[in-house]
């Protein structure tokens, strides 16, 4: 191998051959291509409609959301007190959150489904009658909520964390048990990690209430 001194013209060792000098290319290049900067986040939504204010953190940093802002997956979306954010999820699925509410976008894709995490307040996830089913997980310190092609509540509620089907079936797993609602079904899990209570008809008052915390 032949190398040049810094700084002098004088050359030192053998010549390099051409071997030698295709594998060092590669190593450049190699070297360029993980000096590239991370990918951008994968899409997963956008901003609807705001009532009072909502922000989104990401990468460490907290930005206010507007109509029509972008989501992504990663994204910890959150409200402020009285306010109401409703946001389009991929192609048909809507999701509402209530007043000092914030959730994670773990995962989305309009075609596989998606999780995510519900850390605090109501929210409301609605896909509309005859789409095609795509499974979703909800999960909370309070239990998980898988859900395929529905319209549900999940959030605080008479005092508990309750989950009520509008229209659908869901799962909520918590505790070592599991409970299927639905339609016009609830049911209340006490405390993080309790079991959730038999599936029950939620009366008029309680499913307006849960309503219209996120409306």
């Amino acid at each position: 191998m032949r190398f040049m001194i810094p700084g002098s013209r004088r050359y030192c060792g053998h010549p390099l051959d051409r071997r030698e000098a295709l594998g060092f290319v590669g190593a450049l290049l190699a070297s360029a291509a993980f000096s590239k900067p991370a990918r951008a986040a994968d899409p997963a939504g956008r901003v609807e409609e705001i009532k009072g204010e909502a922000f989104v953190e990401a990468s460490s940093q907290q930005r206010p959301l507007q109509k029509a802002s972008s989501l992504f997956v990663g994204d910890r979306v959150g409200t402020g007190p009285s306010s109401r954010l409703t946001m389009l999820m991929g192609e048909d699925t809507t999701i509402k959150l209530g007043e000092k509410a914030q959730l994670v976008i773990d995962q989305f894709l309009s075609t596989t489904g998606g999780e995510i995490s519900l850390q605090s307040g109501p929210m409301l996830l609605d896909r509309p009658s005859g789409s095609r089913p795509v499974p979703m997980k909800i999960r909370s310190s309070y239990g998980l909520i898988a859900v395929r092609g529905t319209k549900f509540f999940a959030g605080p509620s008479n005092g508990v964390f309750g989950v009520f089907v509008d229209h659908g079936t869901v799962t909520v797993s918590g505790g070592g048990s599991e409970v299927v609602l639905q339609a016009g079904e609830g049911t209340n899990l006490a405390t993080p990690g309790s079991k959730p209570s038999a599936a029950t008809k939620w009366g008029t008052e309680r499913i307006r209430g849960a309503l219209d915390s996120v409306s």
